[in-house]
Formats: C-alpha cells, structure tokens, sequence
C-alpha cells in the first residue's frame, strides 16, 4: 500500500512539473555601462527602478562578459561560447572589410534555443552582429520580429544607414532623432508585453544607452544634477525604461511567471564609473568585463541576495535552454553553464574553473574566482581599439612587459603584483592558460575548436 501511495506521490509531482507554464523572458541589455554606474552598486546618482529590481531579486558582483566591446561581447551572449570560439573575437566596424563578416549561421543562439522550444522571440534594440551579412541577420538567428537600429547611432551625415529604425529587413524610418530611439523602443516593448501571447515570449531589449552619443532626451537633461551631469541624466534615462518594463509586467499580470535580466555588454568608455575596479571598455582589466548583472523572479529567485560566485554572460543560454526545456545544441562545446541552482540558492558556488579573457584574438588574462593572471602583450597583439590609449585613462594594460598576478579577493581594483609571492597559483593558472589556447586560439595560434572569422589583419580597422 505504502508503494502504491509513492508512486502515485511521485507520478502526481511529475504531472505537475510537466503541467508548470514555461516562464517568459526578458533580457535587458545596457551598452557600455560601468560596474559603478548604477545606485545598487554604488553610485552616487540612485537608480531607483533598477535598485528595486535588485533588491527583489538577485545583484551579482561578479558577472563577466565575453569580450570588453560590443559584437564579441554579444557574439559570446547570443552563442554561450567565447568569442573566439564562436567565430567572432572582433567588433564589426562599417567599412568593407567586414562585408562579409557577422555571427556566423551555424552557431546556435540563445533565440534559436528558446524558439525551438515553443517560444515567441522578439528583439528590440542594437543587433550589431552583421544585419546585412547573409545568414547573420536577427531574423536569421532565431528572431521572429526585429526592430531597431541594427548598429552604434553615427552623426557622420556618410553613414545615415547607423540612423534609420528597421523592422525586420524593412527600413521603417531614416534619421530618426537620437534622442527618440529609447521612447521609441520603450513603447515597442511595452504594447508587446502587454499584447495576448499564446505562447512564452523572449524579449531581448538591447539599449544604445550608455553608449555615444551620450545624449539624453529633453524629460531627463538635468535630471542627475551637477553632480551626475549629463551622463547621469542618461543612466535615469534607461533606469526609466527599466521601470516601464517592469511595470508592463505587472500590469499585465504575468510577474510570477517571468524572469526578468539586466546586464551590459561591457565596461565603461570615457565616460562612465567602473570604481572600485580598475580599467574600463576596450581592456581585460576587471573594469573592462565585469559588469552590473541582476536576476528577478518572483517565487523562484529569493529576494534581497548578492551573489559574489564568479558568472558569465555566457551562462545566459544553457540557463534559457533548462527553463525551456530545450536540449543544448549538438556538436558545440558551450563555455556558459547553467546557473539556475546559484539564482536560486541551491547553490552558492561558481560554475566555473577559470574564465579567459581574450581582447580580440590575444588571450592576455586568466582566472580562477580569486586569481588572476596577466600575461605580457605587445601593441601588435592587440586589436584596433585597444592599440592606443588615445587620452582614455580607463585603458590600462594595453601593453605588458612582465606577467602580474593579483588576488581579487584582497585587491579588486588589480593594484598590486603579488606573482613573486605565489609560483604554485602562477604555474597553474599558466597551465589553464596553454589549454585554453590549444583549444580556442590565440595571436598567431589557431584553436583546435575555433571557427574561422575569415578577417585579413583582423587586428587592424582598414
């Protein structure tokens, strides 16, 4: 009698977990926003509508994205997979050298995954992973509707291409207004959010903000104060578009069943904060690739927790893949892992052993959760944008002449050398270091699991 009761106990939580509703996705993507840019991560302009989503979910302090600029950095989101590995270690720029160059349509994106299970994917915002390249096109990825700019807005009157608003493959307007572009999209997602959906929807909201143009639009000029200035009034600006999201959500009823993330693609340029670490957009320091990232989920992700277990931006998509119910991609090593037990405090622990940081082509730092090590570099080994410092004094460590190791735990800001001190770490982070390039490549190495970027003098802009 006792078994029968098990198996009738245990038949009843299975049914119960195949009746569960598969959760709604919403991926919030700010573009070069400092570590320290935000009020729940010490600013001294508060963030309001962002705070609040960290304080009812979870606030990492030590998430890590793929490269330290935009198109590797979203090539490692959209695949779980290191730049490098996935084919595109270097940042599309418009000349015709990179024609031909985009995400490449073998890799499978976290859109294709979620698609593939059922869902409606949608995206608004900054693609900039080839729009006009064969096969690299939004709706190439697993996108059912696109709308946006597909690149960085440009005031160079030759390039109103990286001004006009696309739905889909169709210009929908030219030279729309900079300071238009985030009502537009805020409205976009909104009237989405709150539309019938027969079916789980992912929505990736790719922001142009903090990027330049740091232009604010007319309701949010001042609004920082002297203090913040007019990048502060920019970061408000998008703080509140993330709490128009979070309010159609919950207008809309749906906040129980929906997991909503914030997170940038990298580190700040000139303008922003990344304090308390060290460097910024365009570098391997921590300033460059570790930025603010923020989970909620009502129910599921407990309230108020800070997690300081070392995540990437590539876990993102085995994470979509468990909670859809969608099997990983045949036939490709992912680098993310699944990161549900952490969200959910099942697990505190990082997923990782080591993460790489790769600046283009040149893998110049390895870690653990409390070391890491820099290697030497040359302006040779370097990708254009990292090739001068150009007066930015964010971009530390364009070059290295000796290897330096810091502990991240005592030393976050990356101050002081303590590689003489600690040979056994050194040797074994070296280790760690020689596999990842057997595998994934460096300058002048080629991975024995690297796609091809078809990019001549890829480190040069021309």
């Amino acid at each position: 009698m006792n078994k029968i009761k098990s198996l009738l106990v245990s038949l009843s939580l299975m049914l119960t977990a195949q009746a569960a509703p598969k959760p709604n996705i919403i991926l919030i993507f700010a573009d070069d926003l400092g570590y320290g840019d935000l009020g729940c991560y010490g600013s001294p302009v508060k963030t309001p509508a962002i705070d609040k989503l960290a304080a009812e979910g979870l606030r990492s302090t030590d998430c890590l994205v793929g490269a330290s600029v935009c198109g590797p950095s979203r090539a490692a989101l959209m695949t779980g997979r290191y730049p490098m590995r996935a084919g595109h270690p270097i940042s599309r720029h418009p000349t015709e050298k990179y024609a031909k160059y985009g995400i490449a349509p073998e890799e499978v994106t976290m859109a294709e995954q979620l698609k593939s299970a059922g869902y409606y994917t949608k995206m608004v915002g900054k693609w900039h992973l080839g729009f006009h390249v064969e096969g690299s096109h939004p709706l190439d990825a697993g996108f059912d509707d696109y709308l946006g700019l597909h690149s960085n807005y440009s005031t160079d009157k030759n390039r109103p291409d990286e001004r006009a608003i696309y739905h889909n493959h169709d210009k929908l307007q030219e030279n729309i207004p900079f300071t238009e572009v985030t009502k537009l999209y805020n409205e976009e997602v909104v009237n989405f959010i709150k539309g019938k959906h027969e079916e789980p929807f992912f929505i990736y909201f790719a922001h142009h903000i903090s990027h330049s143009p740091i232009e604010p639009s007319k309701p949010f000029k001042g609004s920082a104060g002297k203090k913040g200035g007019k990048y502060g009034d920019f970061i408000l600006e998008l703080d509140d578009s993330v709490g128009k999201v979070v309010n159609a959500v919950n207008e809309a009823g749906i906040a129980d069943n929906t997991l909503i993330i914030f997170l940038a693609d990298n580190g700040p340029a000139k303008d922003g904060s990344a304090k308390p670490l060290s460097g910024g957009k365009y570098v391997t320091m921590e300033g460059g690739q570790r930025v603010p990232a923020i989970f909620t989920w009502p129910g599921k992700i407990p309230a108020g927790k800070v997690s300081d277990a070392m995540i990437t931006s590539m876990d993102l998509l085995p994470l979509f893949s468990d909670l859809a119910g969608a099997p990983l991609p045949a036939g490709l090593k992912l680098d993310g892992k699944n990161i549900f037990d952490l969200l959910t405090g099942k697990n505190q622990k990082s997923p990782h052993k080591y993460f790489y940081y790769y600046n283009g082509l040149n893998l110049q730092a390895v870690r653990n959760e409390n070391w890491k090590l820099h290697f030497p570099r040359t302006v040779e080994d370097q990708p254009y944008w990292a090739k001068k410092a150009g007066g930015n004094k964010k971009k530390l460590f364009t070059t290295l002449k000796e290897p330096h190791l810091f502990d991240l735990e005592k030393d976050v800001a990356e101050k002081k050398n303590v590689i003489a001190e600690n040979p056994e770490i050194t040797e074994k982070l070296n280790k760690a270091a020689e596999s990842a390039r057997k595998e994934i490549g460096d300058v002048n190495v080629t991975g024995s699991d690297q796609r091809p970027h078809g990019l001549v003098n890829p480190n040069d802009k021309g």
